[in-house]
């Protein structure tokens, strides 16, 4: 090993810290070894959007390269750091999975009441847009909403979010609605497609070379793909429409608004904030920062300022809302590098991806099946999440009992929306969405139910 090159971590020590300068080869690798974590949940999101509502494929494609555009600016701000604006941290954004549930089921039940799918996205973006502000004013008054917002609703929101999401990837998995209306529904070469990738992400999880874990997602679509092109299921029709370049075109949909899809919107973008929170206390601790105090708290308020300035960002131009990524963590550990100088070389990497739409068309030739089969995982992942985080709070009577109303009435309207069918119309638009139901029932019953006595605290259901 030459004297430059920094000796291997320990589990306790990082080889390049917050500021520290990378040699260029090093910072790329670090860079790329990101890019392979995130390249999918990017991507995935706005890719089962659209096709849940039937977007064209040039559409589709100008969305999923604005989304990575998108997540390339504001993991440049968030590690940059622009006044209160960013963490200072090597974090990473990009389109968050929490708000694809609300929007598919608002947006096909728009197209199913005879709404033009142009419609459709230009009030989805109109929504996003102004849900952003309401994130931007949560990061000033982060003390109060965190009285408010306490892990256990946290917990049984994103629980929420990762249990509605499951059929979602089911659908996916058989081909997606396109398959329904064909009749070939999880026929059998849509099931090994989708199978394979789902069993080749178990077992590469399970190996013991660590980047092969890291990257066990993108080795699995490579391989679906690889499968995929053989039974000739590559469908490069976006790729083709797309232009060599692609100038970003603020509100190509037009803007448009929906309080149907709004109020589900807030329940997530209230409790995205909260996430941002942990996520960035986390990076704090693997970066050996402080995860108290002042210097903290500026962070914590800069991640989640950014997380809803950049939603605004992205409704303007045709993307959905991005939150901050927390698996970029088992990243710093494993190399050692938490050079926020690295997420610089991250953010580039995302931007050039998206102004060059043939990438967006070559992941957007992906069959359905393919990409369901990743993303069961990752919103079976979301679930444990939330199950992770409720297992991490005092489980008594109180917490209990609000915890199964909540989920039984988010599920229950999820699965019987026949049961709403007597409700004034706009409250009935707002409880369609199990995440929104179950997460507004958590909120109330956390504020009006009182907390248990200390000498009450102890009592096991």
């Amino acid at each position: 090993m030459r004297q430059s090159e920094p000796p291997l971590p320990s589990r306790h020590e990082l080889v390049y810290g917050l500021d520290g300068r990378p040699r260029l080869p090093i910072a790329l690798l670090a860079a790329l070894q990101h890019l392979l974590a995130i390249i999918v949940p990017i991507v995935t999101p706005g890719l089962l959007i659209c096709q849940a509502l039937g977007v064209s494929s040039r559409d589709t494609n100008l969305i999923v390269s604005m989304s990575l555009v998108i997540s390339g600016i504001a993991t440049f701000v968030q590690c940059r750091r622009f006044g209160p604006f960013g963490a200072g941290l090597l974090i990473v954004q990009g389109t968050s999975f929490n708000f694809v549930g609300p929007l598919i089921a608002g947006g096909a039940l728009m197209v199913k009441q005879g709404t033009p799918v142009e419609a459709v996205m230009a009030a989805i973006f109109g929504v996003v847009m102004a849900g952003s502000f309401v994130e931007m004013g949560i990061s000033r008054i982060l003390p109060f909403v965190k009285r408010l917002i306490t892990p256990l609703v946290t917990g049984i929101v994103v629980l929420m979010i990762g249990l509605t999401l499951i059929k979602v990837g089911l659908i996916s998995m058989g081909g997606g609605f396109s398959a329904m209306s064909q009749g070939t529904f999880a026929n059998g070469e849509n099931l090994l497609l989708s199978g394979v990738v789902l069993a080749i992400i178990v077992v590469l999880n399970r190996v013991r070379i660590v980047w092969v874990r890291s990257a066990a997602i993108v080795l699995a679509l490579l391989a679906g793909y690889g499968l995929a092109a053989y039974l000739g299921r590559l469908d490069f029709t976006g790729m083709h429409e797309a232009p060599l370049f692609q100038v970003p075109v603020p509100l190509h949909f037009g803007l448009g608004f929906s309080w149907a899809l709004f109020v589900p919107m807030l329940v997530i973008y209230l409790v995205t904030s909260l996430e941002a929170i942990g996520d960035v206390t986390a990076t704090s601790k693997v970066s050996q920062q402080p995860v108290e105090g002042p210097v903290w708290m500026a962070r914590i308020k800069g991640g989640v300022l950014v997380n809803g300035a950049n939603s605004l960002l992205a409704g303007l131009f045709n993307s959905f809302p991005s939150s901050i990524f927390a698996q970029n963590n088992g990243v710093i550990q494993l190399t050692g590098i938490a050079s926020r100088h690295v997420g610089l070389w991250i953010a580039v990497m995302l931007v050039l991806l998206g102004l060059f739409p043939a990438v967006a068309g070559i992941i957007q030739a992906v069959p359905e099946p393919v990409l369901g089969g990743a993303a069961l995982v990752m919103f079976g992942a979301v679930a444990a999440s939330g199950i992770n985080i409720l297992a991490g709070i005092q489980l008594d009577r109180r917490a209990l009992l609000i915890i199964a109303v909540s989920l039984a009435l988010g599920l229950g309207v999820s699965q019987v929306p026949e049961f709403l069918a007597h409700m004034p119309a706009a409250l009935r638009d707002v409880l369609n969405s199990g995440v929104a139901t179950g997460g507004l029932c958590a909120l109330i019953m956390n504020w009006f139910l009182p907390e248990p006595r200390h000498d009450e605290g102890t009592e096991q259901p």
